[in-house]
C-alpha cells in the first residue's frame, strides 16, 4: 500500500531522478547546465503558493508552524546557499541545488508505505531544506576517510596527503578533474587546476603526451604558431585539433631552460589571449604545472568530489530516513 498526505509531496519526488542525473553528469565532466534548476525552482514555487492557500491566514498554531518554517527555508537556507557560492564554500550549482530545494522542500513530506511512514525521524525545526544540508555535509565527511582507505590500499598513503589527495599517473590527467598538488617546488595547496591545464593544451592545439615528449621545444615561446579555441578546459567538449607539434628544432632547445626566454611556455601569451585567469591561473601557476606534468610519471592530485554526489545521497536519506544529526543527537539523548 502507498499513500501520501498531499499531492504537492508526490510531485516533489520529482527532484530525487533530476538530482540523480546532475550529479552523475558533475561526476563525469564537473558541469551542470543551468537549465537543470529553472523547472524544479518554478515547481517549488507553484507547490508553495498552493500550499500556504490552505494556511492563510494563520488561524491555528500549525498554519504559524508552517510559515515559520518556510519563513526559514525560504529567507534563510536561499541566503545561506549564497553567501557559501561567494565565499567560494560551494560551487554555482551547489547553491542552486540548494537554493531548489529551499523553494521546493521547505517542510518535511509524508509518504506512507504500508504501515511505515517515511521519513522516519523529523526535527523539532522541521526544515526539510536544512535537513538535506546537514544530511550532505555529514555524509561528505566520510569522504577524505574513504580517500584515506583507497591510498592505502594501493600503497600509497603519505599524510596529510592521503585524506584530501590521490595519487595518479600523468597520463590520466588528461581526463581527471581537480588540481595538482605538486609544483617544481613541493607539495603544494594552490597548484594548477587541470581544466585550465587542458584549455593551455587546446589553445596551443597539442596534446598531454605532445607536451611531455617535446618539452623542452615546446618550452620556447616561439614554437607557439596557430592557436585554438581552449574551451573552459571540461572534459566533454570538443576540441578544434586532436594536437600535434610545431615544425621546430628540438635538438637545438634539448637544453633550455625557463630562465632562457622572456615567455616561458608562453603562459602569459595564453593568459592574455583568453583575457581571463583560467580557474585563477597565473603565468608562475601555469609554468610550474607544466613542468611538473613535463617531468613527473606521476603526482598527487586534489579529486574532489562535487558537492551535489553526497547532496544526492543526503536527499535520499532525507526522504527514506529523516535528518542523520538529528538521529544521532537523539540517540545520544541531547534532544
Amino acid at each position: 500500500m502507498f499513500g501520501i498526505g498531499t499531492l504537492p509531496d508526490l510531485l516533489r519526488l520529482v527532484v530525487v531522478p533530476v538530482l540523480a542525473w546532475t550529479a552523475w553528469r558533475d561526476i563525469r565532466t564537473r558541469r551542470v547546465p543551468n537549465i537543470v534548476w529553472y523547472p524544479l525552482a518554478a515547481l517549488g514555487l507553484v507547490l508553495l503558493a498552493w500550499e500556504l492557500l490552505g494556511h492563510l491566514p494563520p488561524e491555528t498554531v500549525f498554519d504559524r508552524l508552517y510559515l515559520v518554517r518556510v519563513g526559514v527555508s525560504v529567507f534563510f537556507v536561499i541566503p545561506l546557499s549564497y553567501l557559501f557560492w561567494r565565499l567560494g564554500g560551494f560551487g554555482g550549482a551547489d547553491a542552486k541545488a540548494l537554493m531548489v530545494f529551499a523553494l521546493l522542500l521547505p517542510t518535511f513530506p509524508s509518504y506512507v508505505i504500508g504501515a511505515t511512514e517515511y521519513p522516519l525521524t523529523e526535527t523539532t525545526l522541521g526544515v526539510f531544506s536544512m535537513t538535506i544540508l546537514t544530511n550532505t555535509v555529514i555524509i561528505g565527511l566520510a569522504y577524505p576517510i574513504a580517500l584515506a582507505a583507497r591510498n592505502l590500499a594501493a600503497g600509497e598513503f603519505e599524510l596529510p596527503l592521503s585524506f584530501v589527495g590521490r595519487r595518479v599517473s600523468v597520463p590520466s590527467l588528461a581526463t581527471a578533474h581537480g588540481r595538482l598538488f605538486e609544483s617544481p617546488d613541493g607539495i603544494t595547496r594552490n597548484g594548477l587546476d587541470l581544466d585550465a591545464l587542458r584549455m593551455y593544451l587546446r589553445w596551443r592545439g597539442i596534446s598531454l603526451s605532445d607536451l611531455r615528449e617535446n618539452a623542452a621545444t615546446l618550452r620556447d615561446p616561439e614554437t607557439i604558431g596557430e592557436t585554438f579555441d581552449p574551451t573552459d578546459g571540461a572534459v566533454h567538449r570538443e576540441v578544434t585539433t586532436d594536437g600535434g607539434v610545431s615544425d621546430v628544432d628540438a635538438e637545438s632547445a634539448e637544453d633550455a631552460t625557463d630562465a632562457d626566454f622572456d615567455d616561458p611556455w608562453g603562459a602569459e601569451a595564453f593568459l592574455d589571449d583568453i583575457d581571463g585567469s583560467a580557474y585563477g591561473t597565473t603565468p608562475e601557476k601555469l609554468r610550474g604545472g607544466l613542468e611538473v606534468v613535463a617531468t613527473r610519471d606521476a603526482v598527487w592530485v586534489s579529486p574532489g568530489i562535487p558537492f551535489i554526489v553526497p547532496m544526492f545521497v543526503g536527499l535520499v536519506v532525507a526522504f527514506v530516513y529523516g535528518d542523520l544529526l538529528f538521529g544521532v543527537l537523539g540517540a545520544l539523548g541531547i534532544v
